[in-house]
Formats: C-alpha cells, structure tokens, sequence
C-alpha cells in the first residue's frame, strides 16, 4: 500500500502504509508528522549485507546449542531410566547392577553412599571430594545426581497462534523431581506467569499428580490476547511446586522462556532443566506506553459503515483482567466514548458478567459520524468492577485514535483506511490514561 496523505498546507500528516506501522510498533514508537525524510533515514541506517549474515549466524549457532543441551538432557534421563529397568543383583550379596556374588570369595564391593546398596568396584564411581575417607556412589546414583542437581526435569511445549492471538503451553510430564514430602515423593503441578505483569489474573495451572516424582500431565494451557508485541518483550515463567494441604505449597523449581524465541505458528518442544527460584524484579508490571500498569487484555472490532454513515464498535471479549474483589474476580463490564463530546451523548456501555477475569460481551455500539470527522476522534474504552452500594471500581482503559501509538494507532488507520471492514484487535489495558480522569 502506498501512503497516504491528510491534511492542506502544512498541516498535511501522512497515514503510513501495514509494514511500516509494523516496524514502527516493534521499535515501541509513534508515527511522526515529519515523514518526509524518513526514506533518507531508512537507508543510512540499515545494516549491511555482512552485518546481518553475520547476526543470523550467531543466532542459529545459539539455537543449536540449546538444542543439543536439550537432546543431552533427555538421552541422560532415558539413560537413567533403563539402568534402573536393569538391575540384575540385590544390592546385599549381589551387585545390585550387574549381579555378581560379592564377599570374601566372591567380587570386592564398594558401598554407595546415597541408596545405601552394595555393588562391584566396576559398578561403583568414586566422585571427587575433598573429604579424607573415600566415598563411593554406584552408577545409577550417579547418574540421578546429575539430572537432579538440577531439581529435576520438565517436558514441555509452547505454540504461538498469531492468527487467533493465542499462546499455548501444553505441560507435557516433568521427571526426577525432588522429593518433597515425607514419605519420598511430591504432589506436583505446574503454574504459568507472564512476565513482566505476573498476578492472580495472569497464573494458569495445571492439576495436581499425587505421590510421584515423574508426573504426566499432558494438559495444555492458554493465554488469549497475546499479541506480537507481547511476544517481543515477554517471558513465560513456568513453576513446578508441591501441594500440600495443611500448610503452604513448595517451590520445586523453574524455568523461564523468553518468548522471542518462538516462531508464529510453529510449535517448540522444551526439555528443560529446573532451576532455583529466580529473583522476580520488584518494578510493576510495565506497558509500552510508559510506567503504566498492565491490567489485562480487551479485543475490540472497529468498522466504518458508509451505508449508515457512522463508526461501528464492537466489544468483544477481555482476558487476564485485574482481579478487584476479594473472592479473586471481578464483576466486569466495559464502557466506551467517542471524544471530544460535547454533547456527552456518546457514552455507551455493556451488561455486566459476574465473577469472571475472562468475560466475553459481543456486543456493539453505534456513533453516527462523518468519515472525515473521524481524524479528529479518539475512542475511549474503560472497563469496570460493578459493585453493589459503593463506587464501581475502574479496572483499565485504553485509548485509540491518531494521537496513540503501536497497534492502537494502527487498529485506527487500519480503520480509516477499509471502509465497511470489521477490523479486530487485541489490545493491552492500563491502570491508566494520559490527561483522563475516570469516573463511573
């Protein structure tokens, strides 16, 4: 598509075309009145052929690496597994590996320090300390050590769904996990964070697996609203913890995936090492659009009808909305407005949904206004916790028109630009808007 111009004289902006309102929302900036040099700009500062051939070497070289770690990882675990599917002796009067008699007559035994067994001096490693007396671990204690100096293993899978805005996390079993209970094993299930922004209304888990330490889950969990920005600058955490039901549950251990490691719509396969728990950064959850804080996700669709003459709004759905009450849910409900309103007619607003972080409305709403007004419009979408005999609570807004930024500004002119198109975006609410006062 080709640019196009609005405006006389000076006044004239410029509505740029998809790919460099992609590239603008990417780099976290708005759209500038001065475009004219832009083109000049552009070619001074693209990277050379070498540069880049040189950068997507590194790249591959890293994703590489990470998958050998990750084949390491799993040939190790398999590897435990069918020594312990093989042993041959009783660990008393037998090797408990390979199965010769051992004593006086017999093979000279060593004794293992972690399984308390005995086995032959073939079997047995003796591992590096700098204690005097000489410690022995048999093989397979050995091996266990090594996959569990990292609290065990999870077996995952991410898929970034672009066309639908959706991320899903299938959890697939986790193996040597750390006991955490006293009888030897652990109750674990698995919860997601998104980060930054990790609160109640973004958690997902997994159910619990009672008595092991190498559940199978084969659950798939998902984020809506995820959007190509997210996947730029967001990481998924993942916890493996252990239930417990008469005190407070226990970290097992973690592991973090920044998202922009995956590919749209391919699916990624993890086989992780868990790590200790890492420092979550005391700063709040922050947007793009400053040090706002991110209070969930809120599809809206938006079509000019030439027919009727006027903007159609369409409120679709919220994700991962901020949870207001104390039960851990809100009571939803979304209002919006076409400003500057003179009038203060342009206030339109939806039926509430009780007790839900993910509440899905479909409904529209209808402005009458000419085409070439709309330049000069911002919509206001503000949602709410509806409370009986008090104050309603605001939970997030967000503003679209020229004077935004990122997807928002493009969800506009995408607007402007495909009359009599229903155009649908995900789009992120914050605790706040620039120079707006809210009240219900």
């Amino acid at each position: 598509m080709t640019e196009a111009m609005f405006g006389t004289g000076n006044d004239q902006w410029v509505c740029p075309n998809d790919r460099q309102l992609a590239l603008r929302a990417k780099l976290q900036t708005g759209w500038s009145v001065h475009t004219f040099c832009t083109d000049r700009q552009r070619k001074s500062q693209m990277l050379e052929q070498q540069e880049m051939e040189n950068i997507l070497s590194v790249i591959r070289r890293a994703e590489e690496l990470e998958q050998i770690e990750q084949l390491r990882i799993g040939r190790l675990v398999e590897r435990l597994d069918n020594m312990r599917k093989s042993v041959l002796g009783n660990g008393r009067s037998q090797c408990l590996l390979c199965g010769e008699v051992l004593g006086l007559l017999g093979t000279p035994s060593v004794f293992c320090q972690d399984c308390c067994k005995k086995v032959c001096t073939k079997c047995g490693i003796e591992p590096q300390s700098s204690q005097k007396r000489t410690q022995w671990l048999c093989k397979i204690c050995s091996e266990h050590r090594e996959v569990t100096s990292t609290l065990g293993t999870l077996d995952f899978s991410l898929l970034y769904d672009q066309e639908n805005n959706a991320l899903h996390c299938t959890i697939n079993k986790a193996k040597g996990l750390k006991p955490m209970d006293h009888n030897g094993l652990s109750d674990p299930y698995v919860k997601l964070h998104l980060l930054p922004g990790a609160s109640k209304a973004n958690k997902l888990r997994t159910k619990t697996l009672r008595n092991t330490l190498n559940p199978i889950w084969s659950e798939t969990l998902t984020y809506y609203g995820i959007t190509d920005e997210d996947m730029v600058r967001k990481t998924l955490r993942i916890s493996v913890c252990d239930e417990d039901k008469f005190r407070h549950n226990e970290f097992i251990g973690e592991t973090r995936i920044p998202l922009k490691k995956l590919k749209p719509n391919q699916t990624k396969n993890f086989y992780n090492c868990l790590e200790k728990q890492l420092p979550v950064k005391a700063a709040r959850a922050v947007s793009l659009h400053g040090s706002l804080e991110e209070r969930g996700r809120i599809m809206i669709s938006l079509k000019y009808s030439s027919q009727k003459s006027g903007l159609v709004v369409g409120i679709v759905r919220c994700a991962h909305l901020a949870a207001m009450d104390a039960n851990g849910f809100s009571d939803p409900y979304v209002k919006t407005y076409l400003k500057p309103d003179e009038n203060k007619k342009s206030k339109h607003k939806t039926a509430v949904k009780k007790k839900t972080l993910n509440p899905e409305f479909n409904e529209e709403f209808f402005y009458e206004i000419k085409y070439a007004d709309l330049s000069k419009k911002t919509l206001e979408v503000t949602v709410w916790d509806y409370d009986i005999g008090k104050s309603n609570d605001f939970i997030g807004g967000v503003s679209l028109g020229i004077s935004a930024n990122g997807e928002r500004l493009k969800h506009w002119f995408d607007c402007l630009k495909n009359k009599d198109k229903k155009i649908e975006r995900w789009h992120t609410l914050t605790n706040e808007l620039p120079g707006t006062t809210f009240n219900d």
